[in-house]
């Protein structure tokens, strides 16, 4: 049987709870922020353009979503991790992924909630990359499937 491979996140900050609209503008400007990164990375921008069709939702799910991580809100009901998995991409994104995210995160966010988003990144790229590459290729390179 397969173990749920949607990973445990790290607890929100002490104290957390629904955001301040200042909270949450940060969190908004810090999405934008690492869209707009990503999308002019030679490695993630292709895979966005690819896969994000509707820019506002998607950014408005994101940004709940890091609600949510960050201090505490309810809003974001889905799974993280599935919708990655129909998403092609090499292993190598993640480094390209957390670089993007951890600039956007110090850039528009409090310290303290920079902090607790780079953690929560960290986490979810270990947790992400074991489950989606949880196979070695004849190369030694995390691959999707046996080889």
């Amino acid at each position: 049987m397969i173990a749920n491979l949607t990973p445990s996140l790290p607890p929100p900050r002490p104290g957390g709870g629904e955001p301040t609209p200042a909270q949450e503008a940060a969190v908004e400007r810090m999405v934008r922020r690492f869209y707009e990164r990503g999308l002019a990375d030679a490695v993630l921008g292709p895979t966005f353009f690819e896969h994000i069709k509707e820019w506002e939702p998607h950014i408005a799910l994101v940004r709940d979503f890091w609600l949510g991580a960050i201090h505490g809100s309810t809003r974001y009901r889905g799974n993280a991790f599935a919708p990655h998995m129909k998403v092609d991409f090499e292993p190598e994104a993640f480094a390209h992924w957390l670089d993007c995210f951890e600039r956007s995160a110090h850039e528009c966010l409090a310290p303290e909630d920079a902090a607790v988003a780079v953690r929560v990144a960290r986490h979810m790229a270990t947790s992400f990359r074991s489950g989606l590459f949880p196979f070695t290729d004849a190369n030694g390179r995390p691959a999707r499937k046996p080889g």
